[in-house]
């Protein structure tokens, strides 16, 4: 395996605060990477970085092997880096259909057919084919989820970054979730996934990695992550969601 994402001395502030500081780390292809860290370690901010829709202060990001540190947010989309967001914002009174539409036309620019082809794979991968009519804005939580999902995937990603998008849903909501993710990383989708719930991200991840102060606090085997003195004192306290496991 190669690396598909290279991220080198990332650093990122807004006026006196630090959100990304130094932050270096590969992700190879065809793997998945979490990560971890409590509010305002700088995870989404990091995200928002990899997309280009906020601009680096130092560092470069490297994207199957070119520079793409200044690259315009379409660019990136089209060259194959999609995201979802932590709380989906579905076009409420247009259909699922249309909605993921306008992912592979806007997004890949992917028009007519092709569009529509994209759109159908993209809700035939998420199981929201039954639900193409359906306005939008009627959808429970999960499938406004599988939705969001939807979206990115009709753009043909090859890197897909994902912002707590199992934020919300039930245990019982989270299995069928967590096998769709891990279904992408083994298609060959590279996955970065931020997520709270640590045991659905070590179910999937290849990788995990813990930021703290917009810092790369530690990185690696997931198992060994979380049983690291270091992470273990950052969260003490917090409301990361262990699944039962020794934190």
């Amino acid at each position: 395996m190669s690396p598909i994402l290279e991220v080198s001395g990332l650093s990122k502030r807004f006026g006196k605060v630090v959100t990304a500081e130094a932050v270096s780390f590969t992700v190879e292809q065809g793997t998945a990477l979490g990560i971890v860290g409590p509010n305002g370690a700088g995870k989404s901010t990091l995200l928002s970085l990899i997309t280009g829709v906020l601009p680096v202060d130092a560092g470069t990001i490297r994207f199957r092997g070119a520079d793409i540190t200044k690259q315009r947010p379409a660019v990136r989309t089209r060259n194959g880096i999609a995201r979802t967001f932590q709380i989906p914002r579905p076009f409420v009174d247009m259909t699922v259909f249309e909605n993921v539409y306008v992912g592979s036309a806007f997004g890949a620019s992917a028009h007519g057919q092709a569009g529509y082809a994209a759109a159908a794979r993209a809700l035939d991968v998420t199981g929201l084919a039954h639900l193409s009519d359906k306005p939008a804005g009627s959808l429970r939580l999960l499938d406004r989820k599988r939705l969001e999902l939807a979206r990115a995937l009709a753009t043909d990603p090859q890197l897909i970054l994902l912002d707590e998008i199992a934020g919300g849903l039930t245990e019982k909501e989270l299995p069928p979730l967590v096998e769709l993710i891990r279904s992408l990383r083994d298609s060959g989708v590279t996955v970065i996934w931020i997520e709270h719930i640590v045991h659905a991200l070590t179910a999937v991840v290849d990788q995990l990695m813990c930021l703290a102060l917009g810092q790369v606090l530690a990185i690696g085997d997931p198992q060994e992550v979380m049983r690291s003195q270091a992470v273990i004192d950052v969260y003490l306290g917090s409301t990361f969601d262990l699944g039962g496991e020794a934190s």
